[in-house]
Order: structure tokens, then C-alpha cells, then sequence
């Protein structure tokens, strides 16, 4: 019985995310793009995710901003 309870009282590890590489392979399998341009799509969507979402998965603080020229 203490078997029992101490299994129901364990709490479910968060699910861990898909990655970059595997979600910019989806977009560009999804909508028909290089993997070079998907990667793009991919780090200007994670560069303007909410405070919010940044908090609640601090990896996408780690997308660096694009270097110009």
C-alpha cells in the first residue's frame, strides 16, 4: 500500500522540446523550403517569443541576434 501511494504521489517530468534542428527540419519539410532558409524562420520566431515564453523554457534566450552586413 505505501508502494502505492509513494507512485501516485510522484509528479510526471516535463516533456523536453523537439530541439532546433528537428523543428527547423519540420518547417522545412512542412513548407517546402530549404533547411538554411527554415533555420531563419525558426531563429526570428524564437527571437520574438513573449517574456513569458522565455521564461517558461529559458533555452530560447540562447538564439543569438543575426549579424548584419
Amino acid at each position: 500500500m505505501a508502494a502505492a501511494k509513494k507512485a501516485a504521489a510522484k509528479k510526471p517530468s516535463p516533456k523536453k522540446g523537439e530541439g532546433f534542428n528537428k523543428a527547423s527540419a519540420g518547417i522545412a519539410r512542412r513548407e517546402g523550403i530549404s533547411p538554411s532558409r527554415a533555420d531563419a524562420i525558426l531563429a526570428s520566431s524564437t527571437r520574438k517569443a513573449s517574456p513569458k515564453a522565455k521564461r517558461a523554457n529559458p533555452n530560447l534566450k540562447k538564439v543569438p541576434m543575426k549579424k548584419k552586413g
